[in-house]
């Protein structure tokens, strides 16, 4: 079976895609999990007494009449506890420092989004890592949980807020208003929605529970941060909501018997760049406090906030409701909401606690016996008995006292260990599945390997031995030998795993295709070996030498994957791309003057007239000349030589050229600031989204706006010139419209929108700009049309990429996106066309070039980086598809731009469709060449310290950039389909 070398890239990419979903649906488990039935009616265990039986059999009563939750979302801690609060949050500071209430630093586990963190707090059990992705479409919740309990005890619940909630409970609330999560450009209306119902829900006594979860600081951290004017505005608001529903409560107590319930907390917390998602301080710790009158306080009762787990409100509001605590919960009972109670009391809620935290060890671990925390419940529980015995004797001596804080003091001790010994086994791995999917990502990687010779050396298009193998004896023995092992792992008792979840046919699809890939990479090498193929290589270039910029690509490529397996190199990856780069640049420069100064006869690899050869084997960054060349010598038949542009004017600018793309990387690099090490450090960006420097930042987009224009228009037609034009001043229109940037005369008072109409102008120039690049191309295709129009069709498609990326980027990102374009410009016209590079070491360096940029603009392997505002530029409403696809564009602009502009380069400079199907090859190899070995890493490394801190978000990553790669290569092919087709 014969395949183009582009084809036979796409075509692997997309397998590795399986392989790497089966195996990230592997990684990313089932959390610790009760194998108690969720819907069944449990018994609660009885007091215990020594030699006797108790006479409290049932659950204790309620501790509160009502509960009110006001969940504010991204809500950090020092907003409330620290200047912030005093300023902006005054009736708060005050119940914090004075009032009848217990203040807490509760922390939050990566990940810090919205709903794997109301997972966290209704459960009381630690979320999936994958519950990430789930978060953009949450699920019905069908774990145990305590708004499932509160429904079962006939609680009436009202919900108003997040839409997160209603998804993930339906059907649970008698009363409920739900906005969406999404739509971070509204901070204003999403609140009024809320509190608009407030006054009369407060008046009504018709509830036991109510719900507020309001999404306004979440939203102004993700458009303009942390250090906002608008923060102190939602933070006063907040607390005005709060005072109201407090002193309604108050008022309300007189008519009850028991106290009511007030909870303030927040979900997650917010970075210093307003996002969130990831594991440091500033996203993990959130404020949680409990308000009643229950917790009245001594004058002097001086209350620091204490450090608890997220996780244990869950069995605390299942105590103070009287209901059962969630059989998943990992969380320990918060004590000083039971302090004032009496001791027979205080033991009988820390021995529900911790009987339940038993039970899930019991089931989670098989070694639970040898287990401290368990061995302090067993001890603490036969104490307890001999107390409730001498309670029962009606003993009130000193005896009772000093054995029943013994016994306190047991329960709390063993609540801390079980809970952390609980916390330990977040998460059963699918070794199954992530061995299938590391298999499929490892044949693809090895096909890869065995093509590289072929693809580089001898031809375009590749006889892949794929008929032969799968109808041989060998592949249906190695079927049957899989399908026997796929049978034995999922019908042994123990085994829960994804694969075995999945239907007989998409199983057997999967181990025909493993069957498959092995047998093909058999024949391969068979046929490899009968040719001589690596000995005929050796041969036929016994003298082959290796330029700088050959060992820097390789060996630059090949250490960049070996990185990543330390976590401090995962962080900081983007050093190793910014070294990669400034490396590249000065051995370009030392390339340059060399074929100045020395002549090009000491480099004859760089010649466009060389003998017929083969690249080395292992080198993607080795010439072809067998079948074609990069570049067309001005189409007649003859190169341009560096050496020949010594008396023209070109000459300085060739020998300062990466001189200038170094310049453009150093100051791009002190723009933003991301990894972990350095995040906190000031940068450029941070200077100029200060409300002092608006007039600075607005001249700066604008200036970056028309640079733009001025590199992006030469290529396009009169049309698209005009498209372009229009759209990059919709896209300043834009941000002006949301108060981001000003026009001139523009008053910095003026009322801000939400930009829509602007937006969608701008879509309007970018539809019709890739509409018209389209065209020409398919024009090109059906009509045998001359050289330019294809040409000038791709670059019209990046034109209208370009555009979109503008759109999209924050106006300080706008330099980085005038920089990419610049530093494309610089490398086509004076490098990559006079040192006559061929195909695989230009793909490489565009690469390279879009993993830098991708850190330019401020990314990192780190979730909270994530500019999720980008998916809702435009937009009035969610919209699911559309906003993934902007979100994943705008975090993406660096590769892609450079991919799309590797695409029509190579297009334009040789009209043989050699040179773009061999640069597909490449573009996906050194795109699988880390999944792969990042896949190998990862699961060595399942039990490290930053396993989901660091390597797997990095995994999300890695998952998601090939994915990419995977599209990216389906546009090569196509794009190099139409040439075939016209020829």
């Amino acid at each position: 079976m014969r395949l183009g070398s582009g084809a036979f890239a796409a075509c692997c990419v997309a397998i590795e895609v399986i392989g790497v979903a089966i195996f990230i649906r592997g990684f990313f488990p089932a959390p610790v999990r009760s194998a108690r039935p969720e819907h069944g009616v449990e018994i609660p265990a009885p007091e215990p007494v020594a030699g006797a039986s108790s006479n409290w059999t049932k659950l204790p009563s309620p501790l509160f009449s009502k509960v009110v939750i006001v969940l504010i979302d991204a809500l950090r801690d020092d907003f409330v506890f620290g200047a912030k609060g005093v300023k902006y949050m005054p009736y708060t500071t005050y119940l914090v420092e004075k009032g009848a209430s217990h203040s807490f630093v509760a922390e939050a586990k990566p990940p810090t989004v919205t709903m794997p963190r109301i997972k966290a707090l209704m459960t009381g059990s630690l979320p999936g890592f994958v519950d990430v992705i789930r978060n953009l479409n949450s699920p019905v919740l069908l774990e145990d949980n305590v708004i499932r309990q509160a429904k079962a005890a006939g609680k009436r619940m009202i919900f108003y807020g997040d839409e997160t909630w209603l998804k993930l409970f339906p059907k649970h609330f008698v009363e409920y208003d739900g906005t969406t999560s999404f739509f971070v450009s509204d901070y204003t209306e999403v609140d009024n929605n809320i509190t608009r119902h407030l006054d009369k829900v407060l008046k009504r006594g018709d509830w036991d529970v109510l719900i507020l979860h309001y999404l306004g600081l979440d939203h102004i951290g993700h458009i303009s941060g942390p250090n906002s004017p608008l923060i102190g505005h939602k933070l006063s608001e907040m607390d005005s909501i709060l005072m109201k529903i407090h002193t309604s409560l108050l008022s309300k107590e007189r008519e009850t018997l028991l106290p009511s319930l007030l909870v303030l907390c927040g979900d997650h917390g917010m970075s210093e760049t307003g996002s969130h998602g990831a594991s440091s301080t500033e996203e993990v710790s959130t404020p949680l406090i409990l308000i009643s009158s229950a917790f009245e306080r001594k004058p002097g009762d001086v209350r620091h906030p204490k450090h608890v787990q997220q996780t244990d409100l869950a069995a605390t509001l299942a105590i103070g409701l009287g209901l059962p605590i969630p059989k998943d919960s990992v969380g320990s009972l918060l004590f000083p909401v039971i302090e004032g109670k009496s001791m027979r009391e205080q033991l009988r809620f820390l021995h529900l606690n911790t009987l339940q935290l038993s039970k899930l060890l019991q089931e989670n671990v098989p070694s639970y016996e040898k287990d401290p925390g368990f061995e302090q419940f067993k001890m603490a529980e036969r104490l307890h008995g001999n107390w409730v015995k001498l309670h029962l004797e009606e003993n009130h001596s000193d005896i009772l006292l000093g054995l029943g804080t013994k016994v306190l003091r047991q329960y709390l001790g063993a609540l801390k260990t079980l809970s952390l010994s609980l916390s330990t086994q977040v998460a059963h791995y699918d070794i199954y599945s992530m061995a299938v999917g590391t298999v499929v990502v490892l044949e693809v990687l090895t096909l890869f390997l065995l093509s590289t010779p072929h693809v580089l050396c001898r031809k375009d298009e590749l006889d892949v031995p794929l008929l032969s193998p799968v109808f041989s004896l060998l592949f249906y023995l190695v079927f049957l030998v899989l399908s026997a092992i796929h049978v034995l792992v999922c019908t042994s008792s123990e085994s829960s795993c994804y694969l075995c979840s999945l239907p007989w046919l998409a199983a057997g699809g999967v181990m025909v295709l493993v069957s498959a890939l092995l047998c093909v990479i058999l024949s391969a090498l068979i046929r490899m070996v009968v040719d001589g193929t690596l000995l005929k290589k050796s041969a036929s270039h016994p003298s082959s030498e290796w330029s700088e910029v050959d060992l820097l690509l390789l060996l630059g490529t090949v250490g960049h994957v070996l990185s990543l397996g330390a976590s401090s190199f995962v962080e900081e990856e983007h050093q190793t791309w910014y070294f990669l780069v400034n490396t590249l640049c000065l051995a370009l420069s030392q390339e340059t003057c060399r074929s100045y100064f020395v002549g090009d006869d000491c480099e004859p690899q760089h010649h466009f007239h060389v003998e017929q050869g083969c690249v080395d084997i292992l080198a993607c960054t080795r010439k072809d000349s067998t079948s074609y060349s990069t570049f067309e010598p001005d189409r007649k038949g003859k190169g341009v030589s560096l050496s020949e542009t010594k008396g023209s004017c070109k000459w300085w600018a060739v020998l300062a050229s990466p001189w200038l793309v170094l310049i453009c990387c150093r100051l791009l690099r002190s723009l933003n600031q991301t990894g972990v090490q350095g995040a906190h450090r000031p940068d450029f960006s941070h200077w100029l989204t200060s409300s002092d420097h608006k007039a600075q930042l607005s001249g700066l987009a604008a200036l970056s706006l028309v640079v733009i224009f001025m590199l992006v228009q030469k290529g396009c037609s009169l049309v698209s010139k005009a498209a372009l034009a229009l759209g990059l001043l919709g896209v300043f229109c834009y941000r002006a419209a949301t108060g981001i940037v000003l026009f001139p005369w523009q008053p910095d008072n003026k009322s801000i929108s939400k930009g829509i109409i602007e937006a969608r102008f701008v879509y309007v120039f970018v539809l019709g700009i890739l509409f018209t690049g389209t065209k020409d191309l398919l024009k090109a295709q059906v009509i045998a049309t001359d050289f330019k129009t294809r040409t000038v069709g791709l670059w019209e498609i990046h034109s209208g990429l370009v555009l979109l990326a503008a759109l999209l980027l924050r106006p300080h990102n706008l330099p980085v996106l005038a920089f990419s374009l610049l530093v494309q410009t610089i490398m086509t016209k004076f490098i990559w066309k006079h040192l006559r590079h061929d195909a695989a070491k230009i793909t490489v360096m565009h690469y390279w070039f879009g993993q830098a940029f991708f850190y330019f603009q401020g990314n990192s392997n780190n979730i909270a980086t994530i500019d999720i505002s980008a998916g809702f530029v435009g937009l009035d409403t969610y919209m699911e598809i559309p906003a993934t696809f902007l979100t994943v564009f705008g975090t993406y602009v660096g590769p892609v731009l450079w991919a799309s502009h590797l695409v029509h380069f190579l297009s334009s400079e040789t009209n043989n469709g050699s040179a773009l199907s061999r640069a597909c090859f490449c573009y996906a190899l050194i795109g699988s060449v880390p999944v792969a070995t990042y896949i190998v890493l990862v699961t060595s490394l399942r039990y490290h310290l930053f396993i989901w801190s660091v390597f797997s978000p990095k995994l999300l990553y890695e998952g998601m950039h090939l994915l990419i790669t995977a599209a990216l290569c389906a546009v090569f092919t196509a794009t190099n389909q139409t040439r075939h087709t016209r020829a």
